[in-house]
């Protein structure tokens, strides 16, 4: 019955905007429309771009909708506006372009930052568990936008802030364990940055001879590749690998991260031989065999391994690199109680002392 009624609310919360919007489209298709386009576009702009949205306020301001899903639907109105008027009848939605998406980008990035803010704060007051900026953005994030937006906007973000904001050295706790200092990854990716340079600037030359619009355009996403990999360099900085709360938070930046429960650990291995990667096996790094590792955890059941822009992939056998290899499988060792796995160092194959 809830169900059922459920369905009802989401027609009428969804429903009653799309009707108008299509009826909007309907009517640029009609001779009326041709006839008198001036008067007909101005009234189809303010529909799209007021109405719509005010009534998808109204309906959803009773739910648990989030308020911020209107921003969408409000840059939906734009797109269609743009599509279906003409040219020369765009002037109210060029003004609004110009003035007011702006602001509403602006007020929501501003709302973003206070609750993460808000969040880190909370976080500082109960002191239970390691700070970590980029999840308390996505958690933030999940309760203030739509989920289909969360991941590319908390991602554009993250790049931002590690890249550019978040300066401060990271000072680590006994639990927390690096994987960038010695595994050359870093070197790998600064060494990348530099042949996107070079071949930006040699491929601008010879593309601007040709038309100098696309050269600029693919001057302008290697730029902005550059800056990416450039945060995803420093995130590997700020989010170490953490043991804390019967949990494992493993993290390779942003890139790539996954939860494990330290009951779910069937053993570790110390190893650095060369393993065969597969839909059991995974490898924490994005870079997978182009990076070495040191250590292989094996898991009693399947997990999940989240990488940029939410993509999850299963694993029971994770692969990975830390700098401070024997430290880490003495914490785990220290935590896998009543359950015990005897770790080996070099070798594949494991003695198990379970005292269960």
């Amino acid at each position: 019955m809830n169900k059922s009624l459920n369905v009802q609310k989401n027609l009428i919360i969804f429903g009653i905007p799309l009707s108008i919007i299509g009826i909007m489209v309907l009517i640029t298709k009609l001779p009326a429309f041709n006839a008198n386009p001036s008067s007909l576009s101005t009234g189809i702009t303010f529909d799209l771009l007021l109405t719509v949205p005010l009534i998808y306020f109204l309906l959803i301001r009773k739910t648990n909708i989030p308020k911020t899903t209107v921003v969408p639907l409000l840059i939906i109105g734009v797109i269609i506006c743009s599509l279906i008027l003409p040219a020369e009848n765009q002037y109210y939605l060029n003004l609004f372009k110009t003035w007011v998406l702006p602001i509403v980008e602006l007020s929501i990035l501003s709302f973003v930052i206070f609750n993460v803010r808000k969040a880190l704060k909370k976080y500082k007051e109960k002191k239970t568990e390691t700070i970590d900026f980029f999840t308390t953005l996505k958690s933030t994030c999940y309760e203030i936008l739509p989920k289909v937006a969360v991941i590319p906007v908390v991602t554009e973000i993250a790049v931002f802030y590690y890249g550019f904001i978040h300066w401060g050295k990271v000072k680590l706790r006994d639990n927390e364990f690096t994987y960038h200092k010695d595994s050359g990854t870093v070197t790998l990716l600064i060494a990348i940055i530099f042949i996107v340079a070079i071949e930006t600037v040699t491929i601008h030359i010879l593309l601007a001879k040709w038309d100098i619009t696309v050269a600029w355009i693919l001057t302008f996403l290697s730029i902005y590749s550059g800056i990416q990999i450039f945060g995803f360099i420093k995130s590997m900085f700020k989010r170490p690998i953490s043991i804390e709360n019967n949990k494992l938070f493993l993290r390779y930046g942003i890139m790539n991260e996954t939860t494990i429960d330290l009951s779910d650990i069937d053993c570790v291995e110390i190893s650095s031989k060369d393993i065969e990667l597969n839909n059991e096996t995974r490898k924490l790094s994005f870079l997978g065999e182009l990076e070495s590792h040191n250590v292989v955890i094996r898991l009693k059941k399947e997990n999940t391994l989240i990488g940029l822009y939410g993509i999850k992939r299963k694993y029971k056998n994770l692969v990975l690199y830390v700098d401070k290899k024997n430290e880490f499988k003495k914490q785990i060792k220290s935590h896998l109680q009543p359950c015990i796995t005897a770790i080996t160092e070099d070798s594949t194959t494991f003695e198990s002392t379970r005292n269960c």
